[in-house]
């Protein structure tokens, strides 16, 4: 921070270098958000140029030390890139669609995934852009996932015979009462899911209807 290398925050990352401490690192996701990574350690402390060098350690580790070798930063970072990836997406998609869920509406943020259309398996479709994706709560996924529910290239909605032939409470009936009606969509048009990716994912679940 500034120009002084001697600054108290300054010695604080100089002294966080020379004996190997970790740190979290915060990274701004969107206004107001962060995403926390830890360990992190300082590698590089230079006052000539005003800048450190960052590694990662492997999360969940219990000893909290530095990277020894080049594989162990290797998957360090690629265990960065990951959750950096899914996070990055979850938030897009879901400031897409203005904190809603597509199916039900349901209004909290902290309840909704960011569900793949294609999987990020496939190396084609499986991209992390907002087309990819869409917010769904917690059950909505995993009935999307186990192709229970199916959503069509014009975004209407599809549940499987194997819910609609049982009868068993409110959230079952909340669940069949969406067939033949269309998802929630984003605002701008250019956010909206991508009609040959959800032709992809509807020809599955029909092969198991």
């Amino acid at each position: 921070m500034g120009s002084d290398p001697e600054a108290s925050d300054n010695r604080w990352l100089r002294e966080a270098y020379e004996d190997h401490t970790p740190v979290i690192y915060f990274l701004g996701m969107a206004p107001g958000r962060y995403e926390a990574f830890v360990p992190v350690f300082i590698a590089g402390w230079d006052p000539k140029t005003l800048k450190t060098r960052i590694e990662f350690g492997v999360p969940g580790e219990h000893h909290l030390t530095p990277p020894e070798n080049w594989a162990e930063r290797r998957y360090a970072l690629r265990i960065v890139k990951q959750r950096l990836h899914q996070a990055s997406f979850r938030e897009a998609v879901i400031t897409a669609y203005n904190g809603r869920c597509a199916l039900s509406g349901l209004p909290e943020p902290l309840l909704l995934d960011a569900a793949h259309i294609v999987p990020d398996a496939d190396e084609r479709f499986g991209h992390p852009i907002i087309q990819n994706g869409i917010p769904l709560s917690k059950i909505h996924h995993a009935a999307f996932d186990a192709h229970l529910i199916g959503i069509d290239p014009d975004y209407r909605l599809h549940i499987s015979e194997r819910l609609l032939a049982q009868s068993d409470g409110p959230m079952l009936e909340a669940l069949k009462g969406l067939k033949d009606r269309f998802i929630r969509l984003p605002g701008r048009v250019q956010d909206r899911p991508d009609p040959e990716r959800l032709a992809q994912r509807f020809e599955r679940f029909m092969s198991g209807v």
